[in-house]
């Protein structure tokens, strides 16, 4: 599995970041982080907080108020489409196909960025889908329609496809939701294998559980459009979750998972 920029410079840098719609109120503001190589930064906060948008902004899909989005040093605002497609790859929550595509054809799609104009996917594009399908379990979809499988398996596709783009992040909106718990996990462990692939990873989430089992760093918008952003130690705190959510929650460790968890008091 390939990837760029093995150096440990940042491939991402969100600077004093803004954005709000034409109409409405200010969806966030001055929203900095970065994102290196093998890293997992998970965002949490509560429903329309904005952490779709900052993806999109950060995905080049939605261009924001102020503040700069560099990828390896350069602004997003100078790169040309294919340029940023081939630094960036993006997992949305949700993809509605317009044709039944097989489960390959799909996942080569991700290999537009890196192909001429007019030009066809070739053999090695092909074998590397393959691969990739393999080393996810996922191989015996390969020719069944996009169309036709499961929410949980087209999760994977798309994932699949994201990872055949050869990007140098990936960013996930919100990957488990719709999932089965079962699903949930598989996911989470994907990208977490995928950051040990030197991939970096930026994914928004609801779930705290899945941003205290990925580990690195975290930030969580609020309401306000502000973003808190730190080490998980300093930031997954039971009253800065209890805020976020509107919710009495309680970080408890568990002994035989060798790890906290993020639970909520009795509904009594």
């Amino acid at each position: 599995m390939k990837h760029c920029n093995e150096n440990g410079t940042k491939i991402l840098e969100v600077q004093n970041l803004s954005f709000s719609f034409s109409a409405g109120r200010k969806i966030f503001h001055d929203v900095s982080f970065s994102v290196y190589p093998g890293e997992v930064i998970s965002i949490l906060g509560p429903n329309g907080a904005g952490k779709s948008t900052l993806l999109n902004c950060i995905a080049n899909l939605l261009t924001p108020d102020s503040g700069e989005i560099l990828l390896n040093g350069k602004s997003i605002k100078t790169m040309n489409v294919k340029d940023v497609s081939r630094c960036v790859g993006y997992v949305p929550q949700n993809h509605n196909p317009a044709y039944a595509y097989t489960v390959r054809d799909f996942v080569v799609m991700g290999r537009t960025p890196h192909l001429g104009l007019f030009a066809q996917p070739t053999e090695e594009d092909y074998e590397l889908v393959h691969i990739t399908l393999e080393q996810m379990g996922i191989i015996h979809l390969a020719d069944k329609p996009y169309t036709e499988i499961s929410g949980g398996e087209r999760q994977q596709v798309t994932i699949a496809r994201a990872i055949v783009q050869q990007p140098q992040i990936i960013l996930f909106d919100e990957p488990t939701a719709h999932l089965d718990f079962g699903n949930q996990v598989r996911i989470v462990k994907m990208i977490k294998y995928l950051s040990s692939q030197g991939f970096a990873i930026l994914m928004t989430t609801h779930t705290p559980d899945h941003v205290i089992m990925l580990g690195d760093r975290t930030g969580i918008l609020d309401r306000n459009g502000k973003m808190t952003f730190g080490n998980i130690e300093d930031i997954m705190r039971e009253d800065i979750l209890s805020e976020v959510y509107n919710t009495n929650l309680k970080l408890v460790y568990i002994e035989e998972i060798g790890r906290l968890t993020c639970v909520a008091t009795n509904c009594s």
